[in-house]
């Protein structure tokens, strides 16, 4: 893994979205995305730069079940207001919120992974260790499903919604498995909740427990964070 340290999370999602650009200008045509507040700040800097998406498609890592793509707590509506309404892509995959067959929603996103193989997948990382909504205990091979969202998740996502039952409790997520075909990962995390968590995805054993450990498994991880989330880092 490639650590990279910085200041602020302002300074390290220029330095995010600097690496997404050089691997476009090496031919990177699709991006895996995220969303959350961890990368508003890369998604500003890809805003507010020249840099054309026209010819880029985006695949997501999640979206909530049941979740309608125009509410604003949706997943697509994150996208589209924070990226896509400013940056038009060629073409752009979030999962169906709303689709009535489970099942054969998991099977649709599979297609669309396998259909574009993912050049970038930008990572954020949860508190207990997880990756996409890929919580501990999650298998290293699984690929796109739905997923009961834990207690500690549910808590950490509240602050988004007007009351903590309104919090959905499954999303469709992105496997373990279909992140690490990712031909390179860009993992950020700011701030001194994120420490424990980036410890032992760097240093700790590679263990289901802590699903981000698989990283150290990948070829290609660059992994962006502020001086807070390093703090609890031996080396």
């Amino acid at each position: 893994m490639d650590v990279k340290i910085f200041d602020n999370d302002v300074e390290a999602g220029k330095a995010a979205f600097d690496i997404i650009k050089t691997g476009m200008d090496n031919g990177a045509k699709t991006l895996g995305l995220a969303t959350g507040s961890t990368p508003v700040e890369m998604y500003k800097a890809m805003v507010a730069s020249d840099v054309d998406f026209s010819n880029m498609t985006s695949v997501n890592l999640d979206e909530y079940v049941g979740m309608a793509p125009d509410n604003d707590q949706s997943y697509r509506y994150f996208m589209q207001s924070h990226l896509f309404d400013a940056k038009p892509f060629k073409e752009t995959f979030v999962p169906n919120g709303l689709a009535a067959d489970p099942d054969a929603e998991t099977k649709r996103y599979n297609k669309v992974i396998a259909d574009h193989p993912i050049d970038i997948q930008v990572l954020g990382i949860g508190r207990n260790g997880h990756i996409g909504f890929n919580e501990p205990g999650s298998p290293f091979d699984a690929e796109t499903r739905k997923v009961p969202l834990t207690q500690s998740t549910i808590d950490a996502n509240a602050r988004f919604f007007d009351k903590e039952e309104d919090v959905p409790r499954f999303a469709y997520s992105m496997g373990i498995g279909s992140i690490m075909k990712s031909k390179k990962i860009l993992l950020l995390a700011f701030g001194e909740d994120k420490a424990d968590a980036i410890q032992k995805m760097i240093e700790g054993p590679v263990t289901t427990d802590v699903p981000a450990s698989v990283l150290q498994n990948h070829k290609d991880v660059v992994v962006i964070i502020d001086k807070a989330a390093a703090s609890k880092l031996s080396k």
